[in-house]
Order: structure tokens, then C-alpha cells, then sequence
């Protein structure tokens, strides 16, 4: 009985650890999306030239939900064969990743960022490119573990030495090199989320699974070691600064902003050193998390067993308190419906708008705290039930 015991512990405690990390970043996510929403987008928040150390970090802590987010969905694509056979598990991620293409094409589109069904501006975004990874990784599951995990690690490594390829042939755009698919004065559709880094991090999340299979102390040891390799190899590639990222670091007007740009790495696409420098802390906090959660990360812990219901609900959310925020100032909140531009994507703010990085994380921490509850709701929920349908969300 205690052996059994202690086996349904650390299976528990490795799962929490998931959950916990993605949770963590999910609530981070709403605080870049907040700032989209209400900050002043007249220039680039990592530019070491015009940013202040406040934004730049703001912007900064929310690149690390992305990568961890495909990361994860790969492991737990891994895990899921615990109980589904391989057949099973490709069914499930081919449709599900056609779902989240829907999900972002018409739902998220017309829903969530716009507010309006003129499709004058679309954009690719994460769900897009999640859905792809997913529908690649289904065929992927079907090769061994550590070939998936080599092609994803392969993937990641090498990319960037295609940066120099400038092409407008809309299958390279979407692959690799984030452009316009349409632009007329009709239409415009962005990519934004390229295929190919993010196909790579999910194959390679797919192999990191098989951690999660280890006894606990082989388990912590490995993330340990690739956490602190993982950023070490961005700390040494991004000094000699000859490889792994578009854009070089300069000396700046001072050492702190010096190290702004040592820090201010290329998201579109994903690069090399991006991923590093995301992915290496993403390992070492699953490190630290595996002995359990801590108290304050609880609510990370409920968010993140509800990561697509959050995701779904939050954007909607803080537009709609852009909505209200811009009528009541305003008298009317025309702009919050509109978009014309990528420039000015999602909505048009009408003159004067922007507000300031206090404000901003209050209205961050408001929309938490109003979908905590739901989402505690729904985790319950799907700990009862296990509806099919419940694990599209």
C-alpha cells in the first residue's frame, strides 16, 4: 500500500508541475494581451532605443508563454499515452488541431480580437500555428520517440540559417518567414506565427515526456542540467552573437540598456536564441516545481488544467473592458470594433488613447481574478465528467 501510495504521489506532483508552469504562463499571456489593449503602441516596447526598463520587461517576461506553451503541448501529447493507443492519439490531434485553426480563423477573429466579421485584417496567430504543430505531430507519433525528438531539436538549431531566403511565395511565408499572405485594400492577412520553429519546439516538448516517466530524482536531475545548459548555450551564442538570431546586439547608452539588447530576441519567427533563452528557464522552473506547488502557485495550478478555456474567455474579456472603458471616456467606442491596418491591429485607437503600465496591471489583474472562478468552475467540471467533448477545451 505505501508503494502504491507513493507512485500515485509522484505521478500527481509530476502532473502538477505541468500544470502549474502552463498556468503560470497563460496568466502572463493576459498581461501582453492587456497591454495591446490599453498601453500606447506608437513603438516597440524591446527596443533598447525607445522603451523604458518597465515596458521592456513587461514585454519581456510574456515572450516565455509561447514557446512554453507549444512545449508543453507536446509533452502532454507524450503523456496522453497512458492511455490512448498511437492511432488514437494522432485521431485526437489532427482533429483538434483542425479545431484550433477554426477556433482562430472564425471564433478568435471575429470574437476575441476584433469584435467585427468584415475580415478586412486576419491575422495567423498562435492558435493557427498550435493546430498545425499538432496535425504534424500526429503523423510524428508514429516514428520513435527520439527521432521525433531529434527532428524537433534539428529544427530549432538550424532554421535561422535560412534567414538570408527572401521570398514571397506564400508557402515559404507561412514556413518559415512571417509576411503577408493577402495585402489589398480589402483584404489583408498576416503570418505572423511560422510554422517551422514551432512545429520543432512541439516535437521536441513530445520528447520531453519521457522525463515525466522517470523516478523523481533522475527526473529533477535532467531538468536541472538542461535547464542551466539551455541557458548557458544562449549566454555564449548570443556573445559571439555570429549565429542564432536576426537581429545582433549593440552597445547601448548605458550597461542596462546594453543588456536590453543583449536580452531583446527575435519572436517572428521563433529564433534559435529566442528559444533558448525561454525554453531554458521554462526546464529549470518544472525543476524547482516537482517536489509540489507552492502555496501562492495554486491559482496558476487551477488556470493551467484549463489552459484553452482561459485562453478562449481572456481576450474577449479585455476588450470588452476596452469597449466600456473607451465609451465612458469617449461617448463612443466606434474604434474598438475597427481595424485597417496591421499598424493598427487589433482595433484603431481613437486619439489620445493609451494608458499607463500601472493601469495596465490593474486591468491584468482584474480580468485574472474574474476568470479564476470560471475556471476553477470548469476544472471541476471536467474532473467529473469525462466528456469527450470537454477535452477540446
Amino acid at each position: 500500500m505505501p508503494a502504491i501510495a507513493e507512485v500515485a504521489t509522484s505521478k500527481r506532483v509530476r502532473l502538477d508541475s505541468i500544470d502549474v508552469l502552463r498556468g503560470v504562463v497563460m496568466i502572463l499571456m493576459a498581461l501582453d494581451h492587456t497591454r495591446d489593449f490599453f498601453s500606447n503602441r506608437g513603438f516597440n516596447p524591446t527596443d533598447p532605443a525607445s522603451t523604458t526598463i518597465p515596458l521592456f520587461f513587461t514585454r519581456w517576461i510574456t515572450h516565455f508563454c509561447a514557446p512554453t506553451f507549444f512545449l508543453l503541448t507536446g509533452t502532454g501529447a507524450y503523456l496522453s499515452l497512458r492511455r490512448k493507443s498511437k492511432r488514437e492519439l494522432a485521431k485526437f490531434l489532427v482533429t483538434r488541431g483542425l479545431w484550433l485553426i477554426f477556433l482562430e480563423l472564425v471564433v478568435f477573429r471575429c470574437f476575441g480580437w476584433q469584435f467585427n466579421f468584415d475580415y478586412h485584417v486576419t491575422m495567423l496567430n498562435v492558435l493557427w500555428a498550435l493546430g498545425w504543430a499538432m496535425i504534424v505531430l500526429s503523423a510524428l507519433v508514429y516514428l520513435p520517440t527520439w527521432l521525433v525528438t531529434c527532428f524537433g531539436a534539428v529544427m530549432i538549431a538550424t532554421h535561422n540559417l535560412f534567414d538570408f531566403v527572401q521570398s514571397s511565395n506564400p508557402l515559404w511565408i507561412i514556413l518559415h518567414s512571417p509576411d503577408f499572405l493577402v495585402n489589398t485594400p480589402r483584404h489583408i492577412v498576416a503570418v505572423p506565427y511560422a510554422l517551422i520553429p514551432w512545429v520543432g519546439v512541439t516535437a521536441v516538448g513530445y520528447g520531453l515526456g519521457q522525463v515525466f516517466r522517470w523516478d523523481s530524482h533522475r527526473r529533477e536531475r535532467f531538468l536541472l542540467r538542461l535547464g542551466l545548459a539551455l541557458a548557458a548555450a544562449f549566454l555564449v551564442i548570443r556573445g559571439i552573437d555570429r549565429y542564432g538570431d536576426p537581429l545582433p546586439w549593440t552597445t547601448q547608452k548605458s550597461a542596462v540598456f546594453t543588456v536590453l539588447s543583449f536580452l531583446n530576441t527575435s519572436k517572428y519567427p521563433p529564433s534559435l536564441l529566442y528559444l533558448l533563452m525561454t525554453l531554458g528557464p521554462a526546464m529549470l522552473l518544472l525543476w524547482a516545481l516537482d517536489g509540489g506547488t507552492p502555496r501562492f502557485l495554486r491559482p496558476a495550478l487551477t488556470v493551467g488544467r484549463v489552459p484553452m478555456f482561459y485562453y478562449l474567455l481572456h481576450v474577449p474579456l479585455i476588450h470588452l473592458i476596452a469597449v466600456i472603458v473607451c465609451y465612458a471616456r469617449y461617448g463612443q467606442a466606434h474604434w474598438m470594433f475597427e481595424s485597417d491596418t496591421i499598424r493598427n491591429f487589433p482595433v484603431s485607437f481613437p486619439p489620445g488613447w493609451g494608458y499607463s503600465l500601472p493601469v495596465v496591471y490593474m486591468i491584468w489583474a482584474l480580468v485574472v481574478l474574474a476568470l479564476y472562478p470560471l475556471c476553477s468552475w470548469f476544472a471541476d467540471l471536467k474532473r467529473r465528467r469525462g466528456d469527450a467533448w470537454l477535452s477540446y477545451f
